[in-house]
């Protein structure tokens, strides 16, 4: 008897066939709507496997019902939306999807850093609403990326990957990580700093790092002080490492220059927030990772873990190993 599993959103169908071919697939087959909360109680009661996104939140009252599950395989590198110790204690195996998202990641986080420093969405708006009349010498003007410093916070594969662009662009880059990274420093010429130096320095600071614990609104009122008042904050990582209502403080106030944010410690975060009313704000609907290859390559290394999960075997990506 084929496995039964249940999957928590439409996913391509190269990853879905796979599944198909091992287990029984029950599937919430929306794009855009998340599973309810209450389908899933009710899905989770029966089922081997469960393929999920960030959406979800597999917590202790969810687990709590799930009386078969083997396998939660998260279709994402961050698993903060997973309470990975009580998945542990009931020998449930939790895996994710890193790696394949890497450069994918990289380049957005560079392209909004590069829309943020120029301007671009707020020219781009103001082109069509009619407002450009005439070339003047400091209309629009932005902050200079080539030959700036960057600060990196979180030194894992996309911050390595993100150095190398920066690179590119001659920057001088800053690294600040739990463990010094001596093999990237020489690789990519970066340079470690303490967390406070390098947010005195930077001219770029790029959050890089996992949501946890010690991570949650890592950066406040405080580390926003510390900052140049032409500093840019760019975040893709989790929306939680960021005091969001520290920042806006910043931003109106003139304490930072400008914010690039893919993420948010609410999601999708609401119509009325503060920040979405700031011009030198660029907001994404988290699509660090989002391009066609990428997203497919994640569902099907998503769906490779659940099946070696269900099968017996170790998963490549164990997170509770």
């Amino acid at each position: 008897m084929k496995p039964k599993i249940f999957i928590t959103r439409k996913i391509p169908s190269s990853a879905l066939d796979k599944l198909a071919l091992i287990c029984e697939v029950d599937l919430w087959d929306e794009e855009e709507i998340p599973v309810p909360r209450d389908v899933l109680e009710q899905k989770v009661k029966d089922v081997e496997g469960l393929l999920c996104l960030l959406t979800e939140a597999i917590d202790q009252p969810l687990l709590e019902k799930a009386h078969r599950l083997k396998v939660v395989s998260n279709m994402a590198v961050g698993y903060n939306n997973i309470d990975v110790a009580e998945a542990s204690s009931r020998a449930i195996m939790v895996t994710n999807t890193p790696g394949v998202l890497t450069e994918t990641t990289a380049d957005l986080t560079f392209a909004l850093l590069m829309a943020t420093s120029r301007r671009v969405v707020e020219a781009s708006q103001y082109l069509r609403k009619g407002e450009w009349k005439t070339w003047s010498p400091m209309q629009l003007t932005g902050q200079d990326i080539y030959g700036a410093t960057m600060g990196i916070i979180g030194m894992g594969r996309i911050g390595q990957a993100l150095a190398k662009r920066a690179k590119g662009f001659d920057m001088r880059v800053l690294y600040f990580n739990r463990s010094r990274k001596l093999d990237a420093e020489q690789e990519n010429g970066i340079e470690y700093a303490e967390l406070d130096a390098l947010l005195t320095q930077s001219d770029f600071v790029c959050l890089m790092t996992p949501l946890s614990d010690e991570t949650y609104h890592l950066i406040g009122k405080r580390e926003l002080e510390l900052m140049k008042s032409t500093a840019v904050l760019i975040n893709t990582a989790r929306g939680g490492i960021v005091d969001e209502e520290a920042l806006y403080d910043a931003l109106t106030q003139g304490e930072i220059w400008a914010a690039g944010l893919d993420v948010f410690e609410q999601e999708p975060i609401r119509m009325d927030h503060p920040l979405l009313k700031l011009p030198n704000v660029v907001t994404l609907p988290h699509i660090g990772s989002a391009s066609i290859r990428t997203r497919t390559l994640m569902a099907e290394l998503a769906a490779d873990n659940l099946i070696r999960g269900l099968l017996g075997q170790r998963p490549e990506h164990l997170v509770n190993d």
